[in-house]
């Protein structure tokens, strides 16, 4: 950044959409719109000239996608990629989420109407902008996000399991930014057998919930359900946590939704998911907490492993932000320390073998 302002490369095929995004982040103090572009052509020329901080883009252009786009600059630049989409679209949305494994790093909502849902998501441009600029993003060999990545080496794990009783029957994932990337990565490695149900809570405008789950069905071939209150879970079913509510499972293993208070001004929240695991056999659950700002989850996480679940962090080297893993790790709460890949080798032994039994080829520390 030059000095304290954040440099913006606004991309869009359409004018009026262009002069929109440049007005309203014209207004705002330490942000420039150093450049426009209509085409993924034009953002590949501009990004050397102008360097901006941040590109802003739409997924749907039509000379190279947001896919293909994405694919193309972090290959050169590795700059964070905010995609706009028009979240009415389902073609849009899912090539918003396809430049998302690419390697994007946020996905907002077009601003459109009028009223308190306009204003909403003029925000969040806004506070995405932002925090994006601050993240820390790394070179992608061309098309590599077309197939999943390699695992990187083994990392250590935080400390040694505790004795289990029996296998591990419910696994709850929670995340925040660059979560959707590595939830996939985790979730498409299960077995389409897993021996557990999966509770999620990833933080993500609510206007892309519904095309968020079907992109992550499509894309692990697990069923993934957004969550209904009273809903009982079933093994090798993955349930997302709706927004505006905070998502709990009781002991008769239903999801509870309830209009509670945000927690860490999130709802959904993981640790409220969290929470309410801890009282219902943590010995049979496993907790994981992916890349995401902030601190949500952490302490419960800590919680969790001291009740006997199995926990779990994601690595700082494939995190797109280290903040949730990073203190649940300075916490104590993480007895394993991995990338995704390796999170989900881990979660398919538990599942299967017992959780007393460890994990094949993955370090447990003394």
């Amino acid at each position: 950044m030059a000095g304290d302002t954040i440099n913006v490369l606004v991309v869009d095929d359409s004018a009026d959409v262009r002069a929109e995004l440049r007005r309203l982040l014209s207004t705002q103090r330490g942000i420039a719109v150093v450049g426009e572009a209509a085409s993924g052509k034009q953002v590949l020329r501009l990004i050397g000239m102008l360097k901006p901080d941040v590109v802003l883009m739409d997924a749907d252009m039509p000379d190279m996608d947001g896919f293909e786009t994405t694919v193309e600059v972090m290959s050169r630049s590795a700059l964070p990629i905010i995609i706009v989409s028009a979240h009415e679209d389902a073609e849009e949305t899912d090539k918003a989420f396809r430049a998302m494994e690419a390697g994007a790093v946020a996905l907002v909502a077009l601003p459109s109407g009028t009223g308190e849902s306009h204003r909403r998501r003029e925000a969040e441009i806004v506070q995405t902008v932002r925090a994006m600029a601050e993240v820390r993003v790394v070179h992608r060999r061309r098309r590599a996000a077309a197939r999943p990545a390699a695992a990187p080496p083994p990392t250590r794990a935080a400390a040694r399991a505790p004795a289990t009783q029996g296998a591990v029957d419910l696994i709850a994932i929670g995340a925040s930014t660059g979560g959707p990337q590595a939830l996939q990565r985790v979730l498409a490695r299960l077995p389409s057998d897993l021996g557990a149900a999966v509770v999620v809570v990833q933080h993500i405008t609510p206007d892309f919930e519904s095309s968020f789950v079907g992109w992550l069905t499509d894309a692990t071939g697990l069923p993934v359900h957004l969550a209904k209150n009273g809903q009982t879970l079933q093994r090798a079913h993955v349930y997302v946590a709706p927004h505006p509510w905070q998502m709990g499972v009781d002991r008769q293993r239903r999801i509870v939704l309830r209009d509670d208070p945000p927690e860490n001004g999130l709802r959904p929240a993981v640790s409220y998911l969290f929470r309410s695991l801890a009282t219902i056999a943590p010995r049979r659950t496993a907790a994981v907490l992916l890349t995401g700002m902030g601190q949500d989850g952490a302490a419960e996480l800590l919680e969790l492993r001291e009740r006997g679940a199995i926990t779990v962090a994601q690595d700082e080297v494939t995190s797109i932000v280290h903040g949730m893993p990073g203190e649940a790790i300075r916490l104590g709460a993480a007895m394993f320390i991995m990338p995704p890949e390796e999170i989900a080798g881990l979660l398919a032994d538990v599942t299967r073998n017992g959780a007393g039994k460890g994990a094949a080829g993955r370090p447990r520390a003394t």
